[in-house]
């Protein structure tokens, strides 16, 4: 019979095949060698195999042995996994957490809070959403997720806004282009001399601020609806166009994309960005959202 299974076998089992001895899974285990042992000759009777052939110095794991130790691993990780789901509930834990994120945040901030969230609550679901402009406060509004990295200044009562960081931005071409050659003298370029050309603009799909126009300089514009596609564009040659630095670090380095010296674009031709974390303030925070949030802080209070 497999009901007499227990976990505990299982996770002597698959301490002796990480440490290699009897011995050293007893240290892990904290118990005595004999305990360890018996808990293996019992599974192996239960299972009818023998799982580490012991005619050794150290105990080998048979064929059987292989063949089984993926299947208990299997099983303690659910196990705990329920554990840690049980544990999150009764702290009131979120099942899932949706985040809605504005593309000029550095996603790489937010993949490491995430990190952080999951070490501490494994059992919590995460989506992410791609929502650029004022779409970060229409998804709060509308309740498509409980939190938002916004760059969307919109008052409303509704919406709590905490200040991140500033997020500086650059307007940037391929190198071959036209605009990057005349860049090359140093000299800005006038607001009519950008309107010669193609503008890649970012689409907005929020009603809470279609119809405006941030930074259009040119009246033929490209239009997409999200950055990568836009520094795609701009890379092949088709016009020029504004995005996060740390999005283009690489190709400003490598000389795949030039900056543009146009003193509309504010100091260094460069134009800042605040970013806010927003979330609804008839909902307050549950243990998940409010890690992310002093993840994410502890992350831009570091110098």
């Amino acid at each position: 019979m497999l009901d007499a299974l227990t976990l505990d076998q299982m996770r002597t089992f698959v301490a002796i095949a990480d440490t290699g001895s009897f011995r050293a899974a007893a240290t892990r285990l904290a118990r005595a060698q004999s305990a360890v042992s018996h808990a293996i000759a019992n599974l192996e009777g239960q299972l009818g195999v023998a799982l580490f052939d012991r005619s050794r110095h150290r105990p080998v794991l048979t064929a059987e042995g292989h063949a089984l130790l993926a299947d208990a691993r299997t099983v303690l990780l659910k196990v705990d996994g329920m554990r840690a789901r049980a544990r999150g509930l009764g702290e009131g834990v979120e099942l899932r957490l949706v985040i809605a994120i504005d593309p000029q945040f550095p996603l790489r901030l937010v993949a490491e809070a995430l990190k952080e969230l999951s070490d501490v609550y494994p059992s919590v679901g995460v989506r992410l959403l791609s929502t650029p402009l004022g779409a970060s406060i229409v998804a709060l509004l509308e309740g498509q997720c409980s939190l938002a990295i916004t760059a969307a200044d919109i008052p409303d009562p509704r919406i709590e806004l905490e200040s991140l960081t500033f997020v500086p931005r650059a307007a940037v071409v391929a190198a071959a282009h036209p605009l990057a050659i005349r860049s090359a003298s140093g000299e800005p370029l006038t607001v009519s001399e950008l309107a010669d050309h193609i503008q890649i603009v970012a689409e907005d799909p929020s009603p809470l601020t279609e119809g405006r126009d941030f930074g259009v300089l040119s009246p033929g514009t490209w239009r997409v609806s999200d950055n990568p596609a836009k520094l795609a564009l701009i890379l092949a040659g088709v016009g020029w166009g504004s995005l996060p630095l740390w999005l283009i670090l690489r190709e400003l380095t490598e000389g795949q994309l030039i900056r543009i010296p146009a003193a509309e674009f504010g100091r260094e031709d460069e134009t800042i960005v605040r970013a806010y974390l927003a979330h609804r303030s008839d909902k307050p925070l549950g243990p998940a959202g409010r890690l992310f949030r002093q993840a994410l802080r502890r992350r831009l209070d570091d110098p």
